[in-house]
C-alpha cells in the first residue's frame, strides 16, 4: 500500500489561485492550522473558502488571500469570540461572504461529497439567507405533495472543493486516521467533497496501533480519502486539540489584540508567521515561557 506522507509545503504548493478549498474542524477546534501557515508562505491569492470558521479564516483573511467565503458561522469559540481579521475584512468589503445556515453548509458539502449537483433542505427557509446569496440560491418544490400542497424548499447547491485540508489526532501513513476527542466535526465530509485531500496528524502509528488506540466509529478517515499525510506536532494550535492539548487561550487572545494596529500585527507577523513551521513552534514555546514567567 502506498506511503503517502509528505510535508506541509509540498502538500499546499498543489493550491493554486483562484482554487476552492475546504477548511476542516469547528470554530477555533481541531483546525488544521499548520496547513494555514504553509498557505501564508505562499504566492496564493484570490481563494474561495468553505469553512465552520475560526482563525483559520482569520489569517488567510489577514494575509489578503481570500476572495469569497461560504460559511455557517466564524467564531473563536472563546473572547473576544468574533475573529478580527474576518470581521474586518468583511466590513471593508474586501471579502464576498456567502452567510449560511450551518445545516445548510453540512448539506452542500453532503451534496458534493455524492457527486450531486444540489440537496433539498428547510434550513433557511423564513430567514434572509436567499436575499444575501441573490440570484446564486434557489429553492425548489418537491415533486411530492403532502398535507400543504408541494413543499418549497432550499437546492442548497453542492459545494465542490479543489482541495480539502483537516487535522487528526492519529493516522497512518495510507491515509487512515481518527480523532480520540469527542466530536468528529465533518472532517470526513470536507475530503470526501474534495478533489485532492490533504491530512495532518498530531502522530503518524502503524495501521496495527491506529485499530488498537481507537473504537471504530473514531475512525473516521480511510484510505480512500486521503491523497497526502503530514505529521504535524501541535498542528492545530493555537486551536484546541483534545485529548492531545486544549486551546492556547492567552495566545489566541495575544493574536485578537495583535490585529488591533498594524505596527501590532506586522509584529506578530514577523515573530509567528514569518518563517518555517518549526519556527513558528519555537516561537511559540518562547511565548508560553515568558507567560509563566510573568505569571510568578
Amino acid at each position: 500500500m502506498a506511503d503517502k506522507t509528505t510535508t506541509l509545503d509540498a502538500a499546499v504548493a498543489e493550491i493554486e489561485s483562484g482554487m476552492t478549498i475546504g477548511i476542516g474542524g469547528w470554530g477555533s477546534r481541531r483546525k488544521p492550522m499548520a496547513f494555514v501557515r504553509a498557505l501564508l508562505r505562499t504566492d496564493v491569492t484570490d481563494l474561495t473558502v468553505v469553512t465552520y470558521g475560526g482563525p483559520d479564516l482569520g489569517l488567510l483573511c489577514a494575509a489578503g488571500k481570500v476572495k469569497r467565503v461560504y460559511y455557517g458561522f466564524v467564531s473563536l469559540d472563546s473572547p473576544p469570540f468574533y475573529d478580527p481579521w474576518f470581521a474586518r475584512r468583511r466590513t471593508e468589503g474586501a471579502i464576498e461572504a456567502r452567510e449560511m445556515d450551518e445545516g445548510m453548509l453540512r448539506c452542500g458539502l453532503q451534496a458534493a461529497a455524492q457527486r450531486l449537483p444540489f440537496l433539498p433542505i428547510r434550513a433557511g427557509l423564513g430567514s434572509d439567507v436567499r436575499a444575501f446569496w441573490g440570484d446564486e440560491l434557489k429553492t425548489v418544490k418537491s415533486p411530492y405533495p403532502t398535507g400543504d400542497g408541494y413543499e418549497e424548499l432550499i437546492a442548497m447547491p453542492a459545494l465542490n472543493l479543489d482541495a480539502a485540508f483537516v487535522h487528526m489526532n492519529l493516522g497512518d501513513v495510507k491515509g487512515n486516521a481518527a480523532y480520540t476527542g469527542i466530536d468528529p466535526y465533518f472532517d470526513d465530509l470536507f475530503l470526501m467533497s474534495a478533489e485532492r485531500r490533504h491530512l495532518s496528524v498530531e502522530k503518524i502509528v502503524s495501521t496495527e496501533e491506529l485499530v488498537k488506540s481507537v473504537v471504530p466509529q473514531q475512525q473516521i478517515i480511510n484510505r480512500m480519502m486521503v491523497d497526502t499525510v503530514v505529521e504535524a506536532p501541535n498542528g492545530a494550535h493555537f486551536t484546541t486539540n483534545e485529548p492531545d492539548y486544549r486551546r492556547d487561550e492567552k495566545f489566541q487572545r495575544h493574536y485578537a489584540e495583535a490585529a488591533g494596529s498594524d505596527e501590532t500585527w506586522a509584529e506578530f507577523v514577523k515573530t509567528y508567521l514569518s518563517g518555517t513551521e518549526a519556527d513558528y513552534q519555537a516561537a511559540v514555546r518562547k511565548f508560553a515561557e515568558a507567560q509563566k514567567e510573568a505569571a510568578k
